[in-house]
């Protein structure tokens, strides 16, 4: 048991120091945060963030591996909702995220943010972005064949862009500009794929 209470600890030092970054990476942006200012907002030592993210680079990957773990979780929830109606779903996940995107401390996609942010292709952090809205897509693609669409892939590249539009949408004119119509966009473009199927 004694063994256990050196890495209990360090995980939640290690938590701290994520959370701290998370918060304040998501609000102000990765470049406009260095690292001395997480260690000061966190109250860690230096040789202790950096023992548990040796670079910047990591730490900025590991905020946003956290936040894709985030995001799937909230999606996983409503899929279980919906195993057996994947018309159900796509509509349920649009409306979840258009929720998301209204919220009062919503900031943008913490993913198209980052991407902008991130010019090295092989930064592990932008790593993180891609393989999120690979992700999303196939997710899409999925439910789109799933739910008999004629042409799965254009219903799959048209949600993406709804979805994508409304993070960055909501970013710059808020909740109420044109990204609180996600849901019923999304809809009606599901609607409109699924009718062809007749």
């Amino acid at each position: 048991m004694s063994e256990r209470v050196p890495q209990i600890r360090g995980s939640a030092v290690r938590e701290k120091i994520l959370a701290t970054a998370d918060e304040l990476f998501y609000r102000e942006g990765l470049r406009a945060i260095g690292v001395d200012t997480v260690i000061a907002k966190s109250g860690v030592a230096k040789t202790t963030l950096y023992r548990w993210f040796p670079s910047k680079d990591l730490l900025i990957a590991a905020f946003l591996e956290r936040r894709n773990s985030e995001f799937w979780g909230q999606w996983d929830r409503v899929a279980a909702k919906h195993r057996e109606d994947p018309q159900g779903e796509l509509e349920a996940q649009l409306t979840w995220i258009a929720r998301y995107v209204s919220g009062p401390k919503y900031r943008g996609c913490p993913f198209i943010n980052a991407a902008a942010e991130l010019a090295d292709l092989a930064h592990p952090g932008r790593e993180v972005c891609v393989a999120n809205k690979q992700k999303l897509f196939q997710r899409l693609l999925d439910l789109s064949t799933r739910a008999g669409a004629p042409k799965p892939q254009s219903l799959a590249e048209q949600l993406l862009l709804l979805i994508d539009g409304a993070f960055a949408n909501a970013q710059v004119l808020g909740k109420v500009g044109p990204a609180s119509a996600l849901a019923a966009a999304g809809k009606a473009v599901v609607e409109a794929a699924l009718a062809r199927r007749r």
